[in-house]
């Protein structure tokens, strides 16, 4: 072969060479990057998908727990809802055998929509009836939450302990449609 086709060959092929390299830099790293994103995002909005079909699939479930918690709320009333918070602490405390040391409602205004009725609980009684006083309390009908507990022993033996509640009870202010309007 002769020294100018030689020449030719060589510079067509580092043509063809740095043809390659910048194709590769340019077109083919890039799309093949999209590519990837593109393909976590199609996995992302399938998971929404199935989420959202799970959430369809449970609607009647998710409305009648949502119905149940929206009627065990503290009524608007402040006087009706700490006598239906005293009534309901008096009667888990029957039930459970312990006996009331002190009990402080307090209301908190937390927006223009709800309010919470903050109450601090003191009962005192053997470590069993204590643990049924706190079961009625986390299981009963009434939306309540706990929030902080302490627990300390009312006499050296350990046979009668004092336990601290604060437990904390949710008023809407606002009247709460029975279900939201559907599009």
């Amino acid at each position: 072969m002769k020294i100018e086709n030689r020449q030719k060959v060589l510079v067509i092929a580092a043509a063809a060479v740095v043809g390659l390299y910048i194709g590769d830099n340019l077109v083919i790293e890039p799309l093949i990057k999209w590519w990837g994103e593109r393909g976590k995002e199609i996995a992302s909005l399938r998971d929404q998908v199935k989420n959202g079909t799970a959430l369809i699939r449970r609607d009647t479930v998710i409305r009648g727990e949502w119905d149940n918690m929206r009627n065990n709320l503290l009524p608007n009333d402040t006087a009706q809802a700490e006598r239906e918070i005293i009534s309901a602490i008096d009667g888990w405390s029957r039930d459970s055998g312990v006996e009331i040391a002190g009990l402080h409602p307090q209301w908190k205004n937390d927006t223009d929509d709800y309010r919470t009725l903050n109450c601090g609980v003191e009962v005192s009684g053997s470590l069993s009836s204590l643990s049924q006083f706190l079961y009625d309390v986390e299981k009963g009908p009434m939306g309540l939450k706990l929030d902080s507990m302490a627990l300390s022993a009312g006499d050296h033996s350990g046979d009668q302990m004092t336990m601290s509640l604060q437990v904390s009870g949710l008023a809407l202010t606002q009247p709460n449609p029975t279900h939201p309007t559907q599009p």
